[in-house]
């Protein structure tokens, strides 16, 4: 599995294939040469996949902003009828 290292802004500042989140996270600390509370100020150690998925939640255009077919279709509608 790959696995991202990010950064606060969202950034992927390095990447890993490692089989367990545990091996990539000890990899990155290793890497940077940080302590575990310093290195989790400043980065987040997450797979690709999940990575990919918030970004396109992020980037999602609001509900509010979506198509609302009822009122395209107001006239169509039968409210009214019993």
């Amino acid at each position: 599995m790959k696995y991202v290292l990010v950064d606060k802004y969202d950034n992927i500042c390095g990447t890993v294939d490692s089989v367990t989140p545990g091996g990539a996270e000890h990899y990155f600390l290793k890497e940077k040469k940080l302590e575990k509370e310093k290195f989790d100020k400043l980065w987040t150690v997450m797979t690709y996949t999940y990575y990919k998925e918030q970004e396109e939640a992020f980037t999602r255009k609001k509900s509010s902003e979506q198509i609302q077919w009822w009122k395209e279709d107001e006239g169509y509608l039968d409210l009214d009828k019993p």
